[in-house]
């Protein structure tokens, strides 16, 4: 598998059915884990490890509260992480934000917006990243962009509306 994603809490699995969608589109391999930095850190720390040995390219952590998988996992590997924070209804989600992407220097985590949007991006970060070396998923990749582009330009075609006073 090329992309791990790990969900902090089987309750987080709502917000990321929109990004399968775009990995299994363009045709990613990925495998999803639940495991917690804090409920289950033996579990964390041999998903992560195996991923690792097994040629892994890219994890993807989604987490909300405090938020601390992430950091956790960037600390086990040099592989690219990219976290995905989960609002809550105690913080709005700032404490998993900030637990994001508030690293210490030299342990990077890449970090999203919150929810399915954020989780959408990191699918989407992941597949440029694996594009680096793949010609065939950059021109997915490009292909989806503009198809992006063209959403726009017809949207602003059929919506635009000019005043003019008089």
């Amino acid at each position: 598998m090329k992309i791990l994603i790990l969900l902090g809490s089987k309750s987080d699995l709502k917000v990321v059915e929109s990004g399968l969608i775009i990995l299994r589109d363009w045709q990613l391999a990925h495998t999803l884990r639940v495991a917690s930095a804090h409920r289950s850190p033996q579990l964390l720390a041999e998903v992560v490890d195996a991923f690792t040995q097994q040629g892994g390219v890219v994890i993807i952590c989604v987490a909300g509260k405090a938020a601390h998988l992430a950091g956790t996992v960037a600390a086990r590997t040099v592989l690219p992480v990219i976290a995905v924070p989960i609002a809550s209804a105690e913080t709005a989600g700032l404490d998993a934000l900030l637990s994001s992407v508030q690293m210490p220097g030299g342990v990077p985590v890449a970090t999203m917006g919150f929810g399915t949007h954020g989780f959408a991006n990191a699918c989407l970060l992941a597949g440029q990243i694996l594009a680096l070396q793949n010609d065939s998923l950059k021109t997915k990749v490009s292909a989806y962009r503009r198809h992006l582009h063209d959403e726009t330009v017809a949207a602003d075609s059929r919506y635009r509306v000019q005043f003019s006073p008089s």
